[in-house]
């Protein structure tokens, strides 16, 4: 399932910068478990995808994931050996701009030890440092 967002016509924006610090979001709002995100990257959407299948898939359907992060950013490419100018290429992939501190999966309806596996599978989907938080602490272990 392509996640994308429904108005794409003419959008071809610059490429944003991932480094630094979450303004927000970098909390657990709506579940009681979360994944945070320890550095910057461009998550794509079907590393966001892998992620959720994974989470839902250990936890049998069971509880209730809210994803916090939409791939809103295309990223282009021109076709090789096309000569230069032209103007700029066709959206290629869809990325999320996730920054250091965001809280990007949130589980809830789950026990703690259940919500800590399926938020590591999630992990390993993802190309970035990741640690698990809760509600309560907003701290816990890292990846």
């Amino acid at each position: 399932m392509a996640v994308i967002p429904k108005r794409t016509k003419y959008r071809r924006p610059h490429r944003l910068r991932y480094d630094g610090v979450a303004k927000g979001n970098t909390k657990v709002n709506f579940g009681e478990y979360g994944l945070m995100a320890m550095e910057g990257a461009w998550i794509t959407q079907q590393q966001i995808e892998a992620a959720r299948v994974a989470m839902t898939r250990y936890m049998k359907r069971g509880g209730k994931v809210w994803i916090n992060i939409f791939p809103h950013l295309s990223l282009t490419k021109i076709p090789l050996e096309t000569r230069m100018g032209k103007g700029k290429g066709q959206p290629e992939v869809w990325v999320a701009v996730v920054k250091k501190g965001k809280v990007m999966f949130e589980i809830a309806g789950v026990d703690e030890a259940i919500a800590r596996e399926a938020l590591r599978l999630a992990m390993h989907k993802l190309p970035i440092k990741c640690k698990f938080v809760t509600k309560e602490s907003g701290e816990a272990s890292e990846k």
